[in-house]
């Protein structure tokens, strides 16, 4: 089952986005900090990472550093307003960084394509 990873501890966020994973037939497993990230990870790598960029203690270029490759498909979200924290992403490397509204939008239709599951 294609699979991804999911770090964010917005719990109605999560849930939400769990959801539509398990509806589209995609497992999406989340992990509330970078270090649980981390252990899942190590157990076996994703096709992808989702990552909250406002998760509290995440440290994105040594997250990013530390990947397995070849590396998972990076999808960063973020409040629109803080746009210096997605540039900042961006700048690190994440493959996809999107404001939080628009990766709501796309997910539907982007998360088989970014799990490899379509």
């Amino acid at each position: 089952m294609p699979h991804g990873y999911l770090l964010s501890d917005d719990l109605l966020f999560t849930s939400r986005i769990a959801g539509t994973a398990r509806g589209l037939g995609l497992d999406v497993r989340v992990a509330r900090s970078a270090s649980e990230l981390g252990k899942l990870i190590a157990q076996q790598p994703p096709a992808c990472l989702l990552l909250d960029l406002h998760n509290p203690g995440l440290a994105l270029e040594e997250l990013l550093a530390s990947l397995p490759r070849p590396r998972p498909l990076v999808v960063a979200y973020g409040s629109h307003v803080d746009a210096a924290r997605l540039k900042a992403a961006r700048d690190a490397g994440c493959d996809l960084v999107l404001p939080r509204s628009k990766f709501v939008e796309e997910l539907p239709a982007a998360l088989p394509r970014w799990c490899g599951g379509a």
